[in-house]
């Protein structure tokens, strides 16, 4: 594994289905990934936008090499059902797009590794860098936007499908 891959920090996830896995499983497909929290009612939908607006950019063959992984901030609230309701709210492909829960131990380091910065509030919502982070097939950051919403950066969309086209390792 290269010694810059996100995936060298090991970590457990648990999906919207209640499944754990090792974040390091997501090695050998591209992967755009964030942080959310499900909860949240302002910034979060428009980071779930950005990924949409992504994937509606891409082609079927080009959205099948994508993976798609929201990452929580707030894992006593986001449960496996919190994070499956807004995931069916939003109409997120179960097949291409993981919503997942680390252990609270382990949110600081995630966002540590993903340059996303918060911090949790005294009412229970959380100040936070809103960013889309484009990793390679063996977990290393190859582009980040905090452009957040329907548009999507340009650049940040080029290096999405150049990343596409490489081979996988």
């Amino acid at each position: 594994m290269p010694r810059d891959s996100v995936y060298r920090l090991s970590v457990q996830l648990t999906d919207q289905q209640g499944k754990r896995f090792d974040w390091g499983s997501r090695r050998g497909k591209v992967q755009l990934v964030s942080m959310f929290y499900t909860s949240c009612q302002y910034i979060c939908p428009l980071i779930v936008d950005s990924g949409k607006a992504v994937d509606k950019q891409l082609t079927p063959s080009e959205r099948e090499r994508l993976g798609v992984l929201l990452i929580s901030m707030d894992p006593k609230r986001d449960t496996p059902a919190a994070l499956m309701s807004v995931a069916s709210k939003r109409k997120l492909d179960p097949l291409r797009w993981t919503l997942a829960s680390p252990a609270q131990a382990d949110v600081r380091e995630i966002a540590g590794v993903l340059g996303i910065r918060y911090r949790a509030l005294a009412d229970g919502e959380f100040n936070h860098t809103s960013a889309l982070v484009l990793l390679d097939a063996d977990g290393r950051i190859l582009a980040r936007t905090e452009q957040v919403g329907s548009k999507v950066d340009p650049q940040f969309m080029a290096l999405v499908r150049a990343s596409l086209r490489r081979p996988v390792p």
